[in-house]
Order: structure tokens, then C-alpha cells, then sequence
């Protein structure tokens, strides 16, 4: 609901044409009295009038007054006849003739020649920009008046509860995962629940002027423009300040009641179809109520507390109410026509609103530069999506890019024309008050020229001024200060907050950046004992002793990506930086070794920092040995490290599996094995839906029916080491279990995993194992290898998460 208001008005006063004496005033075209406003905040009730242009004014008793008794045909003495009795006093001529030239300032009235005079309509800061007329006042009577019943006592009560009863319902009960799911997954229902939230904002206007209808007050137009940096409907309801306090309040409020009437026919809708996404409409109803009741700006929260207070518009009480606040200055005239209670209310209104919009303000001008940088960036990745799906013919996947690419246009120009609009009234304003006085307009160029530096200092394009937002940044007060200004930041590293740390990093190597960040693994020390939270270990760097009380730093240590893997490794990586994704890398190799020395390696790696995602890595290894080897050397090795991941599943799984055959198996055999291979890679395309058990349960078996299928009994001497458990939050349990001679194997619950870090189920595991040999030794120059597996297996995690780092090495 706008609060300047458009309507045509009524016409009153003399017909156009001859101009009238010049003692005889006549109202201007299209002027229409709307009366003195019930239940007024003020002293003295004032009275509203609306021009032809639509433009709502607030006259003195007086003023109305004089202006009511203008009639084209009475002049000034005959109009202070009328009015003298009207208000009580006595009223002359020459104090009409002055009041009417104040009216005439005003355009209330025409010039002396009879012509009309030239409206100038205010233009506040917050008000509705770009407006358009979709239906005049009598189109708007027409398609509004059905709705009028819905505000019967009896309708609103049962309307209300029920809305209270279906957001319980989805908010406690049902919940928002599966219809958000739906709504995403397609497209399409993505742009109906766009659509039918459009049109509800739409409906919303249909409540303001049902309300203002069934209080008996006539709406009149309805359109939409530009409100702050969004688009916005607005209804003109300006006939309501006819009707009493509680009439005005049930208009001011009709539109939160018709998103509620949205919500219970989308749960209907939901109930009939069974489409979960449409419940996504209701959370958009409750957003939306929500949004209005703010009192800041001019939103209905603002209209209620106006109303209620019965000051028709607060903003242009701002000046008064602070000047009323200077000392010696609470009993002025201008601060003081508010009646007590409401001059209480308004006050408080003022002190809140003011240095918030200030704030906002001043943190707009200095987030600027960020915004501009991410908007770029972000509408040059929209593009860039919206070129491929029109490419592959996806009209929904286009239509989600062209709503994405709108909503990121639209704050970007309406924070541009709000700091735009801003500096050009507060120079003019400075430059019509200063005029005639040269001191303080030379103060004033002063002060303009040290604001205009700063944003220089500002705004300067530096190596970081107009970088893209990125995900990791936590968006807080401090961080759109330029960096100079934040060199004070504490020191040492907190899980969601900024700070700075001793870090460690080759001389030769380039330092990261914002733009150019590098992996790295965070040693935060626990709290009071100064030593690391990497599975224990010391991250003191020499300040602090275990147990001695003395803050140890942190440190951060930079890891280089895995290399890639070498002639007959094996490897798999998956790494992810999307919000809400799920990346899984699988790679499965079967190799055949006949040399002397099999090094060969098995790697499985998952890098994660996201939110709500899911990053697998799964590395599957078959060496087949022929004959004996001299060496045997193999290594199994998973790792998986998260940051700042939230809701987020980061696994690593490696299996490796290593077989001596006394000799190249027979055609028979290799049958065998390949059509197992083909349904072992069959198996690795299709394991996204599978739990990590499954996957491990899964694995295992092919290896038995590997072994089964070229004759090697994985039995064997056997021996165990015992499972270790550490759970810092929940549960996290790092299990080492090894068969054969010299295994090596480690398990860790790595950097970060303490203090609260590390999320329930937070699991590392590391196992191998070699059954005695199937190599056949010969009588003299012939040697038998031991193989010598080595499994590695560590899990390192920040955040609400869940991570798994698992290796299994066996070697038969």
C-alpha cells in the first residue's frame, strides 16, 4: 500500500474560462476535501485535501476552513464571514486574502488571473518510484466489491485460525525440504511458484481496497512501480481517513489478511494435487507478511503505526521531533502540536528509525564496490548458463535464468538510484539553504569535498575493492570497511568468525589470495590446554605446553593437490565448492604387473567447502601379479577434508586389492575376470544412491569373488590390532586393523575436529591385509615376496558435518 496516494479527485469550484474578480478565489481543478482525520495524534485535528494531480495535503483547521468556504462566487470579506463563526474567531478580509495566497502556494487554488497554478509534487526519498495506473478508481470498485464479505467478524475468526493451524502444520510438522526439492528439481513448478507469488502480491492490493470497501470508504486506483530496489503493487486508499481509528487500521491490515486467505487456498491446492512445491507459497505468504509489518519503511507495519497514532505521515515529522530534542527546544510550537502520548510514540519511532536508516545508509555507499563486483560476476555466470540451456532448447531452464538475472539487476540499479537520488537532495537542499551566506556554504563545500575523497579512498580500485562475494565470507559489519580499516582484526582463528594467523608456507611458492585461494589444513589450539586439535598434536609452535593454561596460536599449514596418478595408479578426486550440490568421482582400475618392483597406488580424495552438499570420492584398485616380484610395495591411501561445510557429507573410500598368481591365468579365467569387471564398472556408474556401507559391503564382495576366480584362498595367518575411538561431538571413531607382516597404517580425525567442530558420525577408517602368498618358489635363484601394504586414511572437518576417509588394502 503506496502512501502517496493516486486518484483523479472530484472537481470543485468555478468553470474555466473568464477569469474571476481578483477578490473572489476559486479552487483549483480536480480539488477534492476529504475532511478533517478521525482520531487524530494531533493537538488541533488537521484536515486532508487531495489536488488534481492526486497529491495529498494536510491542512491546518484553518486553512481547511477557508478553503471549504471557497466557492468561486464569494470573495474575501464574504469567505471571513464564514469562517469567523466556523472556527470561533475573528477573521477580516485581509487575513483571508493572506491565507489564500498561501493556499495558492499550495496549489489548492487558481492564480489571481484565473489560471491554474502549477503543481509541484513533493518527492520523498522513500516513496514509490515509476508508478503505472492499472485500473482507475471504478475498475477498481468493480473487481474489489466480492470480496468485501471476507471481512465479516465471524469469516476473519475462522480465516485467522486456520492460518494459524496450517503454518504450524508446515512450519513444526510437514516441513519446507521436500517442496523446496521439488521446486528446484523442476523448473517448471519453480515458475509457477513464482508466478502465483506475483499474483498474491497482486491479491494483496485486492485487500486494502476490500477493507476500505466494507468500512465504507471508496478505494481508488491500483498499479505498480518501484519501491526502494523492488518492484511493488500499490492501491489508493486515501478515502479511508474518513472512516474512524479501527476502520483505518482493518485497511491498513486487509492485505496481510488476503496472503493468509493465499496460504489456506495453496494448502487446499497442496491437499487436492499433492505438489509439495506449492507449499512453497504459503512460506512465501508468511515472508511476505512479515516483510510488511516492519514500521521502517513505507510498508504496511508503517500505515498501521501511523494510523494508530493518528499522524498521517511520520516521516515529515522527523525534522520536528529532532528539533524538539535539542535543548531548550521540547515546548517549541512546531515540536509540540502532537498530543502527549502520541508526540511519545512518534519520538521513540524517530530515534529508532533514524540512525538505522543512516547506518544503512553509510553501509550501502561502502558496500558498493563489493556489490557491483559480485553482480557482474554473477549476471556474467547467468549469462553464460542462460546461453547453454536456450542452446539445448530448455524453455524452463531459460526462464529460471531470466528470473535469476532480473533479481540480480534490480537491487544492483535500485541501491544505485537510492545513493543517486540521496546526494542530489541533500546538494540541493545545502544549496538552497546556504544561499545568501558565503561562511557557511564554504563550510559546506569543505565538509562535501572531505565525503568526496573518501569514497575516492574508498571506492579506489585496488587489487580486492570490486572482488565477487565469495561463499566463505560471513557478510558482517566489519567486512565491507576497506582493509586498512580492519587491520585491527583479533588475532587467532575462530570457527564463523575473521581473524588472523601465524601461517607457514614455502618461500618460492605464490602467496594465496582472495581470488586465487589455496588448500590448507587449520591447527586450532584447544581451549586452555595450548595444544593442537589435530588428533592432539602440539600446534603450539613453541608459545604454550600442554596443560599450561597458556594460549597457543594457530597455525595454518597449505597442502599441495594430489598429484596425478603415475603409470599404473589408480586415482580418484573430487572436490567441491557448490552450495547444495553432489559431486562423486569414481575410478576403478584392474592392472596386471609382471615386473620385478609393483609400487602401484590407490588414491581417493574429497575436498569440500559448501553448504547443504555432498562430495564422494571412491577409488577401487585390482593388481593382479604374475609371478614373483621382488618388490612389492603397495599403497592405498584416501583422504577427506572439509571447511566450513555445513550440512555436508565429505567421504573418501579407497579399496585396493593385490593378488600373486603363479602364472598368467587361462582364457577361461580371463573370461571370467573381464565379465566381472564389466559389472564391477557397471557398479561404479551407478553407486550415487548407495550409503557408504553399501558401497564398502559391495567392494568387498567382488574382491571375494575376484580371488575366487583365479584360486587364491584369502585365508591365512591372521592378526588384528584393536579398534581406537575418539568423539569430540557425537560420535567419530578411527578403526586400524592389519594382517600379514609389516603393515603400516594410520587413521586420524584430523585439524578442526575438536571444540565442537566435528558433526555426529564423523568416521576414518584405514585397513589392510596380506594372506599367505600363492607365489611358488623356485629351488635355487628364485625369491618369494612379502607384499608390504601401506594404508593411509585421514578425515579433517569444519563445521556441521559428516566425513569419512576409509582405506583397505588387501594383498593376498
Amino acid at each position: 500500500m503506496s502512501a502517496l496516494h493516486e486518484a483523479s479527485g472530484t472537481t470543485a469550484g468555478g468553470a474555466a474560462g473568464a477569469a474571476p474578480p481578483a477578490d473572489v478565489p476559486v479552487r483549483a481543478t480536480g480539488l477534492e476535501l476529504i475532511g478533517e482525520i478521525p482520531g487524530s495524534g494531533y493537538k488541533e485535528a488537521p484536515s486532508l485535501v487531495r489536488r488534481g494531480d492526486g497529491q495529498v495535503m494536510t491542512l491546518t483547521p484553518l486553512l481547511y476552513a477557508v478553503l471549504s468556504a471557497v466557492d468561486g462566487r464569494r470573495d474575501h470579506g464574504e469567505i471571513a464571514a464564514v469562517v469567523g463563526p466556523a472556527i470561533g474567531r475573528q477573521v477580516t478580509a485581509e487575513n483571508v486574502q493572506t491565507l489564500c495566497e498561501r493556499l495558492r502556494t499550495l496549489g489548492a487554488l487558481r492564480r489571481a488571473d484565473g489560471s491554474e497554478p502549477t503543481l509541484k509534487r513533493t518527492n520523498p526519498l522513500l516513496a514509490l518510484r515509476f508508478r503505472y495506473v492499472v485500473s482507475d478508481p471504478s475498475v477498481t470498485n468493480r473487481v474489489t466489491a466480492p470480496f468485501a464479505w471476507l471481512f465479516a467478524p465471524l469469516v476473519v475468526a475462522i480465516v485467522c485460525l486456520a492460518f494459524v493451524a496450517v503454518c504450524g502444520w508446515l512450519l513444526f510438522g510437514k516441513g519446507l525440504a521436500s517442496a523446496a526439492h521439488q521446486a528446484f528439481d523442476k523448473p517448471v513448478l519453480l515458475l509457477v511458484v513464482f508466478a502465483l507469488t506475483v499474483v498474491s502480491a497482486g491479491f494483496h492490493e485486492f485487500g486494502h481496497a476490500a477493507a476500505a470497501r466494507y468500512g465504507g470508504a471508496t478505494p481508488g486506483a491500483m498499479g505498480t512501480g518501484l519501491y526502494l530496489v523492488w518492484p511493488a503493487f500499490y492501491t489508493d486508499v486515501t478515502d479511508s481517513y474518513r472512516l474512524g481509528r479501527a476502520g483505518r487500521v482493518r485497511t491498513d491490515l486487509g492485505g496481510l489478511y488476503f496472503n493468509a486467505i493465499v496460504a489456506l487456498v495453496m494448502f487446499g491446492l497442496w491437499w487436492a494435487t499433492g505438489w509439495d512445491a506449492v507449499l512453497l507459497i504459503i512460506a512465501t505468504q508468511v515472508l511476505q507478511m512479515l516483510r510488511q509489518l516492519a514500521p521502517l519503511v513505507r510498508f504496511d507495519g508503517y500505515h498501521v503505526l501511523a494510523d494508530v497514532t493518528g499522524v498521517p505521515d511520520l516521516y515529515h515529522r522527523i525534522g520536528p521531533t529532532l528539533k524538539g530534542l535539542l535543548p531548550g527546544r521540547w515546548r517549541s510550537p512546531e515540536a509540540s502540536v502532537l498530543k502527549p502520548w502520541a508526540r511519545a510514540v512518534v519520538t521513540t519511532w524517530v530515534v529508532v528509525v533514524v540512525p538505522m536508516l543512516a547506518t544503512t545508509l553509510v553501509l550501502m555507499v561502502l558496500a558498493l564496490p563489493r556489490m557491483l563486483g559480485t553482480a557482474a560476476h554473477s549476471l556474467s555466470a547467468q549469462a553464460s548458463l542462460l546461453g547453454e540451456q536456450f542452446g539445448e532448447g530448455d524453455v524452463a531452464g531459460v526462464g529460471v535464468r531470466v528470473l535469476s538475472l532480473v533479481a540480480i539487476a534490480f537491487p544492483t540499479a535500485g541501491t544505485l538510484l537510492i545513493i543517486g537520488r540521496t546526494t542530489t537532495q541533500v546538494v540541493r537542499r545545502t544549496w538552497r539553504a546556504t544561499e545568501g551566506r558565503p561562511g557557511r556554504r564554504a563550510v559546506a563545500g569543505v565538509v562535501a569535498a572531505a565525503i568526496v575523497a573518501g569514497l575516492a579512498w574508498a571506492w579506489w580500485p585496488d587489487a580486492g575493492t570490486y572482488r565477487p562475494i565469495r561463499p566463505y565470507e560471513r557478510g558482517v559489519v566489519q567486512d565491507v570497511l576497506p582493509a586498512s580499516l580492519r587491520s585491527t582484526t583479533p588475532s587467532g582463528l575462530v570457527e564463523g568468525r575473521g581473524g588472523t594467523a601465524r601461517t607457514i608456507w614455502p618461500a618460492d611458492a605464490e602467496l594465496p589470495s582472495a581470488d586465487a585461494p589455496q588448500l590448507a589444513v587449520v591447527l586450532v589450539p584447544r581451549k586452555g590446554t595450548g595444544s593442537g586439535a589435530a588428533g592432539g598434536s602440539d600446534a603450539s609452535g613453541g608459545s604454550g605446553a600442554p596443560g599450561s593454561g597458556q594460549a597457543a596460536p594457530t597455525w595454518v599449514f597449505p597442502f599441495n593437490r594430489p598429484l596425478p596418478p603415475g603409470e599404473g595408479d589408480n586415482q580418484a578426486l573430487a572436490v567441491n565448492t557448490t552450495d547444495g550440490s553432489t559431486v562423486y568421482d569414481v575410478a576403478f582400475a584392474l592392472v596386471w604387473a609382471d615386473d620385478d618392483t609393483v609400487l602401484n597406488t590407490n588414491e581417493a580424495y574429497a575436498f569440500a567447502s559448501c553448504t547443504g552438499c555432498r562430495t564422494v570420492a571412491v577409488a577401487f584398485q585390482v593388481v593382479l601379479i604374475v609371478g614373483s616380484a621382488d618388490v612389492v610395495v603397495p599403497q592405498n591411501l584416501s583422504g577427506a577434508l572439509n571447511y566450513a561445510c555445513v550440512e555436508c557429507v565429505t567421504a573418501a573410500v579407497a579399496r585396493q586389492l593385490v593378488v600373486t598368481v603363479p602364472e598368467a591365468p587361462d582364457a577361461a579365467t580371463m573370461a571370467q575376470l573381464q565379465a566381472l569387471w564389466q559389472e564391477i564398472a557397471a557398479f561404479g556408474a551407478s553407486l550415487e544412491d548407495l550409503s557408504l556401507s553399501e558401497i564398502q559391503a559391495r567392494l568387498t564382495d567382488y574382491e571375494r569373488q575376484i580371488l575366487d576366480i583365479v584360486g587364491v584362498d584369502p585365508t591365512g595367518s591372521t592378526t588384528s590390532a584393536p579398534s581406537s575411538t575418539s568423539a569430540p561431538t557425537g560420535t567419530s571413531t578411527g578403526e586400524a586393523s592389519t594382517t600379514g607382516p609389516e603393515p603400516d597404517s594410520t587413521a586420524t580425525a584430523g585439524p578442526g575436529s575438536t571444540d565442537g567442530a566435528t558433526a555426529p558420525g564423523s568416521t576414518a577408517t584405514a585397513t589392510s591385509s596380506s594372506p599367505s602368498p600363492s607365489s611358488t618358489a623356485e629351488p635355487e635363484d628364485s625369491a618369494t615376496t612379502t607384499p608390504v601394504p601401506t594404508d593411509t586414511a585421514s578425515a579433517s572437518v569444519t563445521g556441521e558435518t559428516a566425513t569419512v576417509a576409509a582405506a583397505e588394502t588387501t594383498a593376498p
